[in-house]
């Protein structure tokens, strides 16, 4: 383990980091709304803070490898919330608790979208800011942790674009080629959140709110300047332009990458998972507009609207709203909660397990049924016309138990504070889908949990971002050895 080489990376990003509460500070300005002092103290402090941390160790010029990739990405997620929730912390307004203010950071960075804050269309310009700015900087470091370390990592479905995406490498170097696939990504998820909010404010949203929804979009983070979310709006164009954003948010990135090099939108049809990811949002839309319009919820027009808007958001785990999902009839609440654990594409923005996974999964129990009836038969998996090798598919079987395990276990964690069953197990599954809603005491916001469950909360929606393996692989002894 080269530990100079991890402090020096962290020292760097952390200087990093303090630059970006410059953009609050100018909002604070222009809007005038006295809050940029707690940001100013921010700055500084965690610049300050990241300078100690590199100045010991900036001649030194050890290789970053593979297990120090790993505490390089664990540590600049669970650093940069904690940094994040500084100056959130120290405003005075919303006045927040030091677990509210990590919870909202985490929430941001991990692209949750789970709130503590009410009355959010009364606060400053500048948090109001700053709470969207997490979110699309949390997106733009799931990129990279996407083409550089999950690969690496085999846990199933991500390793399959290892011979294919310009980014992930073979050997077992981070090299400067990751570097060039991450800034050729980031154009791509730069370019995307300028269309977007270039849209929304030609559909009718200020320059502020239009910049702040388009960060919240493509990160597939869920967060909001307005307490009724998307809702407020109350525009069909508006929620169309968030449902394109959204699904477009939820692709691999990858994908957008080789579509804009071939100039070709073929490459996106010839993807397997991409055709299963349409077919999912296509299947549970059509179930939801039938059930909203078969129960007079809504008129034709309406349920059409809302359900498409609500099953796009849920299940790619944005977390915008326009309706009170939770409220729906029959079936629907918990089947659009059930598709967010599927997600959004390996390599996208999105939570949950990951629409590669899923896939896998079917094509492995559809084998199975098949070796039940011709025992003696050799069947192949295959993702389009590649066999998918039998290494792949136990990775995802493994990953499939450890997140299922996590997932009770947690859900264990949170009925022993206190918590209702249905409150408890929406709000672990939201958490580590990086969902942001729930359902019961969580439907709205997180601000009335106990401390412990929002300390349980933390760490799942970290251990939903970092694709479990990731952050659970450093507990392991064996990790660590030399």
């Amino acid at each position: 383990m080269h530990y100079s080489a991890i402090a020096k990376i962290l020292g760097v990003l952390l200087m990093l980091f303090s630059t970006t509460m410059i953009p609050p500070i100018v909002v604070s300005l222009i809007y005038e709304d006295g809050h940029m002092q707690p940001f100013l103290t921010a700055m500084c402090g965690i610049f300050l803070t990241g300078l100690m941390v590199w100045l010991p160790v900036f001649r030194q010029t050890s290789e970053l490898r593979i297990r120090d990739g790993f505490v390089v990405t664990v540590l600049f997620w669970v650093v940069l919330s904690l940094s994040g929730a500084v100056p959130l912390y120290l405003s005075e307004h919303p006045h927040l608790s030091l677990v509210d203010a990590i919870f909202e950071s985490v929430s941001g960075l991990t692209t949750t979208g789970a709130t503590v804050m009410t009355g959010i269309d009364v606060l400053p310009k500048s948090i109001l800011w700053y709470r969207q700015q997490l979110q699309w900087l949390g997106g733009m470091g799931i990129i990279v942790l996407a083409v550089a370390i999950l690969p690496m990592l085999g846990i199933g479905g991500m390793q399959l674009y290892r011979a294919e995406a310009p980014g992930p490498v073979k050997d077992n170097k981070l090299t400067p080629r990751i570097t060039e696939t991450a800034k050729a990504l980031w154009y791509i998820y730069v370019s995307l959140t300028a269309l977007c909010a270039l849209l929304y404010w030609w559909a009718g949203m200020d320059a502020f709110d239009a910049i702040g929804h388009s960060f919240a979009t493509i990160a597939i983070g869920g967060f909001s300047t307005h307490d009724a979310s998307i809702g407020y709006f109350n525009s069909p164009l508006i929620e169309f332009i968030c449902i394109i954003f959204m699904f477009l948010a939820g692709i691999n990135f990858a994908m957008h990458f080789f579509a804009w090099r071939r100039r070709s939108v073929l490459v996106y049809l010839k993807d397997p998972e991409f055709v299963f990811y349409s077919l999912i949002l296509i299947t549970v839309s059509v179930i939801t507009v039938g059930v909203l319009i078969g129960t007079g919820t809504y008129d034709p027009f309406t349920a059409i609207i809302r359900g498409v808007f609500e099953v796009v958001s849920i299940a790619t785990t944005t977390g915008f709203a326009t309706a009170d999902f939770a409220h729906w009839p029959h079936l629907l609440p918990f089947l659009l909660f059930v598709v967010a654990f599927i997600g959004g594409c390996a390599g996208s923005t999105g939570g949950g397990m990951k629409v590669i996974r899923v896939l896998l999964i079917f094509k492995q129990g559809m084998r199975e049924v098949k070796r039940i009836v011709h025992p003696n038969a050799v069947i192949q998996v295959k993702l389009g016309r590649k066999p998918v090798p039998d290494r792949v598919l136990e990775a995802v079987w493994g990953f499939f138990s450890v997140y299922m395990f996590m997932f009770v276990f947690m859900l264990m964690g949170l009925l022993a504070t206190g918590l209702d069953q249905v409150t408890a197990w929406s709000a672990v599954g939201a958490c580590i889908n990086n969902l942001g809603p729930g359902l019961g005491g969580v439907a709205l916001h997180y601000g009335e949990l106990n401390e412990p469950a929002k300390w349980i909360l933390c760490f799942a929606m970290l251990l939903g971002r970092l694709e479990v393996f990731t952050l659970l692989i450093l507990f392991t002894p064996a990790f660590w050895r030399r």
